[in-house]
């Protein structure tokens, strides 16, 4: 029978630059996982400075501060009598890597850089201990055809490790899972695989789940939403030679592992805990004590405000299961010291205020629900109005001008419209970062609100929102989710969480409530206004940036797609009135709120969708190419 040996990989909650807290983290996760008789600890990548660092890396000083975490490191007792391998950027003949530094008692033994690029000179090793051979890989490098762990795996490794910084989106972990099975269900072994987790800076939320596989099987899973800051679990080429041995001598009393059954979160239970926990992570770091959401009683809006109540009650559980840095952390943010959240909308209430904000053009049914919402989430709730502010606007404008725009309603042009819509929506962030920045002064207390937006993925890409409207905010949960899934996701809340008032918001036409209404009803809705429904608005976008398709590629598709709804000529008008819409709209994509990453064809110009923002919004040639298939 082999030897046994104890391994530890784990998740951590790093943050970029933030050397003193990522050292703790670090340390802390060693002592674990040595409390726990491990000979090896994996941790994720380049974790001593951060994943985040961005053009940090750059910076001299960003070097300087990772070796001066890592002779703490290799000084520090707490790391002796075990293999610790850590990740940090390395400088070589004057050209940065991202590598994985490993060490024992004292002595690096390997700088291994992540070998996934056009030219890396140095590193690619193993190490053999005296009872087994140990070989590394980094984050991509699972995804790659040619991985290193197949080459590794016939020179006769048997322990795979992999160090990652992969960051969520929904429906992502199966695949994660699947590579990390696959990786020793061919040639046999151990595969461990770290991770970071929580919000590094941005807006990625890297998702942990730390996992072991033995030749093909999954037998340790960590968890893939938490609150806490350390999470551990145990479970040809050159070779560096260590006098060293994983396994020992009473192996024989250790529990070999059994195979589990990965536990895979629904698409609505990743939206509840993903960027519940990402805001959990920004409120708590950015010193600030609470947030504020304007609340109009929609879909997308109250989307946001469930995910701030699903992050209370994530905080009340983690204070229950005796996590004292949440405990810490939280009292810090209501600013008392003697506080311990028990009751989620007791917490709510603490750190979470909505505001309806009413103009002329609001109905009674909009507000009904943003306050029945309110009531059973424990929101601090207000209602506004803003028809006096949206007056005085125009006021300015008509005594320079001489003129006093119109409603379409009341005789006036497109042009008249939609500026009197802009002035309504603008004002609206106007009033929310007053209110954020001064109603904790009103009631005597320190401190600001962070402001929450809510537009979706699905309107980003086609900007069907005002630029610098209740849209901007500092951060948007709900900014990389479609609107198909929202819908999903408060179905859920009402039963997960018994948020009955979700029902009268689900069933209401999406609106955005900006026009004269007709008798007392309203008669804007946000799909006719786009001239495509949110579903088909989804299609469509996958198409554009997964499948990779321009206008011509994607009228191919759909009319195949969609054969049994619309014609060919109908496919091409909407294939056509898409792509201008994206075009015209683009430019809001460079100034819009950073929002959670949670989908792959989202539009975020930041980093996941580089795109120009000034179009030839014709599409001429393309648009004729279209016109030729159709014969038109």
């Amino acid at each position: 029978m082999g030897r046994k040996v104890i391994l530890a990989t784990c998740s951590l909650n790093q943050w970029a630059l933030d050397f003193d807290g990522n050292l703790e983290r670090i340390l802390r996760s060693i002592a674990i996982a040595k409390s726990q008789g491990a000979k090896y600890r994996l941790g994720p990548e380049l974790e001593i400075c951060g994943y985040g660092c961005a053009d940090h890396f750059y910076e001299s000083d960003t070097l300087l501060h990772c070796f001066q975490v890592l002779r703490k490191l290799l000084e520090s007792p707490v790391t002796q009598d075990i293999i610790c391998d850590v990740g940090m950027p390395i400088m070589h003949h004057n050209v940065r890597y991202n590598c994985r530094v490993i060490f024992l008692n004292g002595k690096i033994l390997l700088i291994r850089p992540k070998m996934l690029l056009d030219t890396v000179p140095f590193g690619d090793c193993i190490l053999s201990t005296k009872d087994t051979c140990i070989g590394s890989e980094m984050c991509a490098e699972l995804w790659n055809p040619r991985s290193p762990h197949v080459d590794m795996g016939l020179d006769g490794v048997e322990i795979f490790t992999n160090s990652s910084a992969s960051y969520h989106e929904l429906r992502k972990a199966d695949h994660r899972v699947n590579l990390v099975k696959s990786a020793t269900m061919k040639s046999g072994g151990i595969y461990m695989f770290a991770n970071q987790k929580g919000c590094d800076g941005d807006r990625l939320y890297y998702d942990g789940c730390a996992t072991v596989a033995i030749n093909g099987d999954i037998v340790a899973q960590g968890r893939q939403f938490s609150l806490d800051d350390v999470e551990y679990e145990h479970k040809p080429c050159h070779r560096v030679k260590l006098d060293f041995s994983l396994s020992d001598c009473e192996d024989v009393y250790l529990p070999t592992h059994q195979p589990i059954e990965w536990q895979f979160h629904t698409p609505e239970e990743e939206i509840s805990l993903g960027p519940a926990c990402w805001l959990w992570d920004y409120l708590r770091r950015s010193g600030q004590a609470g947030f504020l959401l304007p609340l109009s009683g929609g879909v997308d809006s109250s989307s946001t405000a469930c995910i701030v109540y699903s992050m209370c009650v994530l905080v009340c559980q983690a204070v229950r299961d005796g996590n004292t840095q949440v405990l810490e952390d939280v009292q810090r943010v209501v600013n008392d010291g003697s506080y311990t959240p028990r009751d989620p909308r007791e917490l709510c209430r603490r750190i979470f205020t909505t505001c309806y904000m009413a103009s002329e053009n609001s109905s009674e049914g909009t507000r009904n629900r943003a306050k029945d919402l309110a009531s059973q989430i424990g929101s601090s709730h207000m209602n506004l109005n803003i028809d006096m502010a949206v007056k005085g606007m125009l006021g300015i404008f008509s005594m320079v001008t001489g003129k006093c725009p119109q409603f379409r309603a009341n005789g006036g042009s497109t042009r008249e419209n939609l500026a009197l819509q802009n002035v309504q929506a603008r004002i609206r962030m106007i009033l929310a970062y007053l209110f954020a920045q001064l109603s904790q002064w009103a009631e005597g207390k320190p401190g600001g609100l962070l402001v929450l937006g809510s537009a979706n993925v699905d309107e980003s890409l086609t900007g069907y929102f005002t630029k610098y409207d209740c849209s901007s905010a500092d951060i948007n949960p709900i900014g990389g989710i479609s609107k198909t899934d929202l819908k999903s996701f408060l179905q859920y809340c009402v039963e997960q969480f018994q948020l009955t008032a979700l029902k009268s918001i689900m069933a209401a036409p999406p609106t955005a409530e900006l026009e004269p209404l007709t008798d007392g009803q309203v008669s804007q809705t946000d799909e006719s206004d786009m001239g495509m429904t949110y579903s088909e608005l989804s299609v469509i976008g996958r198409l554009r940036k997964i499948s990779k398709c321009g206008p011509y590629s994607m009228f191919c598709k759909l009319i195949h797609t969609w054969r049994e709804a619309l014609s060919p000529l109908q496919v091409a008008a909407k294939v056509k009135h898409f792509f201008q819409m994206y075009s015209v709209n683009r430019h809001k994509m460079t100034t819009v709120t950073p929002s959670y990453h949670a989908e792959s064809y989202g539009p975020d110009d930041n980093r996941f969708d580089l795109r120009p923002f000034l179009y030839n919004t014709r599409w001429s040639w393309q648009f004729r190419a279209i016109d030729n298939q159709v014969g038109i």
